[in-house]
């Protein structure tokens, strides 16, 4: 099996060495990495390194500002260069029905322009997509209903939300890109893989089932990064 794995989960070596740390992730077994930005690292950079390492860019986490006209010729530029395809919204302030309204405006105009220059969008959950806004939506539904968006289900942040991953990729399989395979505790606190309590084994036979991308993502730098992605290839090591 190959996995990938969202480099904000090795944030506290990734500004210092972001070669060193593609290079640690590569020995560990990762065949994928899911970009974030980092000041002053040029995306054809991250291309080359990654590919010296025997490694493609499954995707990034990209704000949606990257989306608006002034911007989305650049952003189009640099994930070509990065031979990378599909472009992640990491979350959004989506917190009122007005924010919602401009938001669904800036994708749907974005998205066909996107797919004309080959590169698929999607958006990454957390919890709080799943409860009401300050004007009573449920930001999972609108993204859902509203946009023609593909879906990264963040399978930890749905389960801390109360929902059922498994369900939901289900339920979901058409819409579905990619997940962020994922544990930890109700109440946000996250651990590596095999160490809290999301159905994490019941995840990974229905993505495996689906032929989905599965992006390890752990959060808590604890003890480190690479500590945490270790621990998370050496559990997914044991599923197959």
């Amino acid at each position: 099996m190959k996995y990938g794995i969202q480099l904000y989960s090795v944030r506290d070596t990734l500004a210092k060495d972001y070669y060193g740390t593609l290079k640690a992730l590569a020995n560990l077994g990762y065949k994928m990495v899911e970009t974030i930005t980092v000041p002053g690292v040029e995306a054809k950079d991250v291309y080359a390194w990654c590919r010296e390492l025997g490694l493609t860019v499954s995707g990034t986490h990209t704000g949606a500002h990257a989306l608006t006209e002034e911007n989305i010729e650049k952003t189009i530029q640099d994930h070509l260069s990065m031979d990378c395809r599909l472009l992640i919204i990491p979350g959004h302030d989506l917190s009122t029905a007005a924010k919602v309204d401009a938001f669904v405006d800036l994708v749907n105009q974005a998205q066909p322009i996107l797919e004309k220059a080959g590169i698929q969008l999607a958006y990454h959950n957390h919890s709080h997509e799943f409860f009401p806004n300050e004007d009573g939506q449920i930001i999972y539904h609108e993204i859902l209903g509203h946009t023609k968006m593909k879906l990264e289900l963040d399978t930890y942040w749905a389960f801390n939300a109360g929902k059922d991953p498994v369900f939901m990729l289900d339920h979901l399989a058409e819409r579905i890109i990619a997940i962020h395979i994922k544990d930890g505790e109700e109440g946000g606190k996250g651990y590596p893989l095999g160490m809290g309590k999301a159905p994490v084994k019941a995840v990974y036979a229905k993505a495996r089932e689906m032929h989905l991308p599965m992006i390890v993502e752990s959060e808590t730098l604890t003890p480190d990064g690479i500590t945490e992605a270790r621990i998370c290839m050496e559990y997914l090591k044991t599923l197959e």
